[in-house]
């Protein structure tokens, strides 16, 4: 039980940072503030895209350095360890996408083709391709069962048949 806790909040505390990291990273859609409210500016914009495309590769290379590192560290407790990088890691997912859609860091620039005295804000963080919500979780328990099966066939005796070898 304490495998799988100290995995899942490791990956919750990696979460934060990473989600920070997105804030910082992901550039901001434009939105025109109507009187029904505010709508995107600029339907061409490559933003939206950028942060989904952001958030896949910053959760996806963490899920592959958590499951290495999982797989080494964790050697003793492979099944507690193994579930704590799946729960762990979909909430770390989760938890993620909520810490960079609520502070925002960096240099928020919005350009769009509006019309003069229209006023122009930056949209909040979302994701469009809700999908990438899984590579952290899939990429983490992915990498760790590969490793698995790679260990588990050199150590296999049925690697060397007959006795050759």
């Amino acid at each position: 039980m304490r495998a799988f806790a100290v995995t899942v909040l490791t990956l919750a505390t990696l979460a934060v940072l990473a989600g920070l990291l997105w804030s910082h990273l992901s550039p901001r859609a434009p939105y025109q503030v109507t009187a029904e409210g505010p709508i995107l500016a600029d339907p061409s914009t490559q933003a939206l895209i950028s942060a989904d495309g952001w958030y896949a590769v910053i959760t996806g290379g963490l899920g592959l350095a958590c499951g290495a590192l999982a797989w080494f560290l964790g050697r003793r407790h492979q099944l507690a360890v193994l579930l704590g990088l799946g729960a762990g890691g979909v909430l770390a997912a989760f938890l993620t996408l909520w810490v960079g859609s609520t502070f925002t860091l960096g240099v928020v620039v919005v350009e769009a083709a509006a019309t003069p005295g229209v006023k122009i804000v930056p949209g909040s963080l979302t994701l469009t391709a809700t999908g990438v919500i899984v590579s952290w979780p899939l990429v983490a328990v992915a990498f760790f069962g590969l490793m698995e099966g790679m260990h588990g066939y050199r150590e296999s005796p049925l690697r060397k048949p007959y006795g050759l070898g």
